[in-house]
């Protein structure tokens, strides 16, 4: 999986900022991917970058042996699920996945190496950083105020 995982996120950078996105967290599982996608730009369109990003990591997926399932599972988050504090509960479902399908035990998930954040410029950023919330809302305000360049 180690080298699948580099080839991951070297696609999802280049998603991101091709369709100004940035990803507060993604955990990729042996059998599926969940992340969850914020938009930098006023233009940022989620389901062209999904599209762009099956077709980019089906090809990948085919020399292994798979694909991407036909129809994918996606939720646009609604008004009340883009606030900050609802916003962090999903992150951190998301990155609770290893550990409900037993990758990991009970509140270890931060040792799940297949876990992570993509904010475009950011390579360091982690989700398991203290002040991880604080930094990445300020830079995403940065982001949303001079679009991709800080």
């Amino acid at each position: 999986m180690p080298a699948f995982y580099y080839k991951f996120r070297e696609l999802l950078t280049h998603t991101m900022f091709r369709y100004g996105l940035c990803c507060p967290i993604y955990c990729c599982m042996p059998d599926h991917m969940h992340f969850l996608w914020v938009g930098i730009l006023d233009h940022s369109d989620q389901r062209n970058a999904a599209k762009y990003f099956r077709s980019q990591m089906n090809g990948i997926l085919e020399k292994l042996g798979a694909r991407f399932q036909h129809q994918p599972y996606e939720h646009v988050l609604n008004q009340k699920e883009r606030e900050d504090s609802e916003l962090e509960n999903m992150v951190d479902y998301i990155a609770r996945n290893p550990e409900r399908a037993g990758l990991v035990p009970l509140d270890c998930c931060r040792q799940y190496q297949y876990t992570g954040c993509l904010m475009p410029g950011y390579p360091d950023l982690s989700p398991w950083q203290e002040d991880y919330w604080d930094l990445f809302w300020s830079i995403y305000g940065k982001l949303r105020d001079n679009g991709l360049f800080t």
